[in-house]
C-alpha cells in the first residue's frame, strides 16, 4: 500500500487538479476534505464532465466533476478480501481508509501481487487478466 498519497481538495480548480496529475504522472486523485475521503477525480472526469461542457477548467471546481460514489477498503482487511473487491469492481486501485473513514493510503494490484503471501493468491493473476481486458465502446 502506498501511504504517501497526494490528494486534491473539492474547491480546487480543474486546472489545478490536472496540473497536479501531470506533475505526478497519475490519472486520478483522491478528493479529500481534510483527511476524509469524499470522492475521486480522474483525467476522464475532467474531460467528460468538465472540458466537454465548454466551461473554463480555471473556473470549475473539482467538486463539480468528481465521482462521489466510490469504493474503498479498510486497512484491517486482508489481501484476499481486497482482491475480491477489486476483481468484482474491475479496478486496479482502491483507497484504503481507517476506522474513522480517513484516507490512509492506496492499494494497487501490484501491491497485492508483491506481498509475501501473494504466492497463495493465484487469483492475483486472474484478477489482473480480467481487469486488463479492453472495454468496448458504448454505442
Amino acid at each position: 500500500m502506498t501511504r504517501q498519497v497526494e490528494t486534491v481538495a473539492p474547491d480546487a480548480s480543474l486546472q489545478q487538479a490536472a496540473m497536479a496529475m501531470e506533475a505526478m504522472g497519475v490519472g486520478s486523485l483522491p478528493v479529500c476534505q481534510g483527511r476524509r475521503l469524499i470522492g475521486t477525480l480522474t483525467d476522464r472526469d475532467i474531460v467528460v464532465r468538465g472540458v466537454a461542457t465548454g466551461r473554463s477548467p480555471v473556473e470549475m471546481e473539482v467538486r463539480e466533476c468528481m465521482t462521489e460514489d466510490i469504493s474503498w477498503a479498510f486497512e484491517e482487511e486482508d489481501a484476499e478480501e481486497v482482491l475480491a473487491r477489486m476483481k468484482a469492481l474491475q479496478v486496479r486501485r482502491l483507497a484504503v481508509l481507517d476506522k474513522e473513514k480517513n484516507l490512509v493510503g492506496i492499494v494497487s494490484l501490484g501491491d497485492i501481487a508483491t506481498e509475501p503471501r501473494a504466492a497463495d493468491l493465484k487469483e492475483v493473476g486472474e484478477a489482473i487478466a480480467e481487469i486488463s481486458e479492453p472495454s468496448r465502446p458504448h454505442k
